[in-house]
């Protein structure tokens, strides 16, 4: 575990931005409280600032503030709980009883059950069933999305009782459904017990591994179990093995669990420096705009832009799209559309960089549509000694171009996280950049998608509401 970085109560300034898990401690070196944030320094800054009910029992005795940082949201949570089980700090303790904290509970049975609860001596009232539990977690909320997350990744019974058919957790690839021993369908589909006997416990305990340990452990394990598999020649389970490795670095990586709040600030000239070596390019980057498509078979097809500003985001300059071209779905085609309709508009000012949401496919038909001339519109109420009418447009169409071929445009594709890059002929595994970039890609991809798709709701809703 790293260790705590400690400094004076009056130094909050040099707090990070990032987050992490932060603690208060007193004048005896005592450990008053210890809580996680997205934004480490906002967050102790209101606790001073805009202290609740709460704040007042201790923040009087506060004389040193200490951080850990974490590059993931899901490792704050789990190092929070470890630290409060560890240090078992005084403010913590006081609002919170064993009733009201968190636990996760892993049965001891065949097919393990997982789930959350507030008492440590849970078990089943027939079988009498012993638990495992991991905890004390105080954000119960954050605590739950963890879960849901990792599911994705893990799949596992959550059912008290094994019902005699599968249900909605089956088919959404959430569970491995032990509930087909039960079911009449076992007649057609015969199940290899076994398999799935191990294939559920396996889940089970690396979902608690994770959160006990981190992900480093668990990753290391399954990539061990998927070389003994394919030395073994399974290659089939080889295949599940290095799915579920991706599957948990990208999730993970990605899982937003926290409450919202501000958005993640960078440190603009470092990161900029790496874009523009990731680029080749010596021009700035202070604006980023990012594009994403959404619709259902086409139907009330939307487009969106967000525009980031020296790493933030400025609302004034979002814009959304109905997309126009008719037919079938075709995303290459409606991110065409919504480049083309954005570079007609040189009043909105121009991006350094241009971020798409999609494949090689998507980043080819904006570069097509970068490098089309495009017509400036012209100025009216020419005053005496300037130029014609005429003279005037080609003149602007000429500036407006050079502007526009400047532009700097990738693309990136969720199923790897592959970033395109204009210029670059192979991809770059997102994960491998920096992690200011890294951070910041997915931060606008994912405001770009949460932009467009707000817009594709409201137009489902004015048609779906007569």
């Amino acid at each position: 575990m790293e260790k705590f970085k400690f400094l004076p109560k009056n130094k909050t300034s040099k707090l990070p931005e990032g987050r992490g898990v932060y603690c208060f401690k007193n004048k005896k070196g005592s450990l008053l409280y210890v809580g996680k944030a997205r934004n480490i320094k906002e967050r102790v800054k209101n606790h001073f600032q805009r202290p609740t009910s709460r704040d007042d029992l201790f923040i009087n005795q506060v004389s040193k503030i200490s951080y850990i940082k974490t590059d993931l949201e899901i490792e704050a949570l789990l190092l929070e709980a470890n630290l409060i089980k560890k240090y078992q700090p005084k403010y913590n303790v006081i609002w919170r009883d064993d009733k009201n904290y968190f636990f996760v509970a892993m049965t001891k049975e065949d097919f393990p059950r997982i789930f959350w609860t507030h008492q440590t001596k849970v078990k089943s009232q027939k079988s009498k069933v012993k638990s495992q539990f991991i905890g004390p977690f105080v954000d119960g909320k954050a605590l739950k999305q963890a879960l849901k997350v990792l599911r994705k990744v893990f799949p596992y019974r959550s059912c008290y009782k094994i019902p005699n058919r599968p249900c909605l957790w089956y088919h959404l690839n959430r569970c491995p459904a032990p509930c087909f021993l039960k079911s009449r369908l076992i007649k057609e589909i015969p199940p290899d017990s076994l398999k799935l006997k191990k294939v559920s416990q396996r889940n089970a305990k690396n979902l608690m591994k994770i959160i006990k340990e981190g992900k480093n452990p668990v990753l290391k394990n399954l990539k061990k179990e998927m070389k003994l598999a394919s030395k073994n020649q399974d290659f089939e389970e080889a295949a599940k093995i290095r799915d579920q490795i991706n599957s948990l670095e990208r999730v993970v990586a990605h899982a937003k669990i926290f409450e919202s709040g501000a958005p993640q600030k960078f440190d603009w000239p470092q990161v900029q420096k790496i874009l523009q070596k990731i680029l080749k390019t010596k021009n700035k980057i202070l604006r980023i705009e990012a594009y994403d498509v959404s619709n259902i078979v086409g139907q009330e097809a939307t487009g969106s832009t967000v525009t980031f500003i020296n790493g933030l985001p400025d609302k004034n300059f979002y814009r959304k799209f109905k997309i126009k071209i008719q037919g079938k779905p075709n995303d290459t085609a409606m991110i065409k559309e919504i480049i083309s309709r954005r570079l007609r508009h040189p009043e909105w000012g121009w991006p350094d960089l241009i971020l798409i949401d999609g494949g090689i496919g998507q980043l080819n038909a904006a570069l097509k549509v970068k490098n089309l001339p495009h017509t400036v519109p012209t100025v009216s109420g020419l005053v005496r000694g300037q130029k014609s009418p005429k003279q005037f447009r080609l003149q602007q169409d000429a500036t407006g171009q050079a502007k526009i071929k400047k532009i700097k445009v990738m693309s990136l594709a969720k199923r790897e996280n592959k970033l395109f890059i204009e210029g670059k002929k192979e991809p770059i595994l997102l994960k491998n950049m920096p992690r200011e970039v890294f951070n910041l890609i997915l931060q606008l991809r994912d405001e770009a998608h949460r932009f467009a798709i707000s817009y594709h709701r409201k137009l489902r809703k004015k048609v779906l509401v007569p």
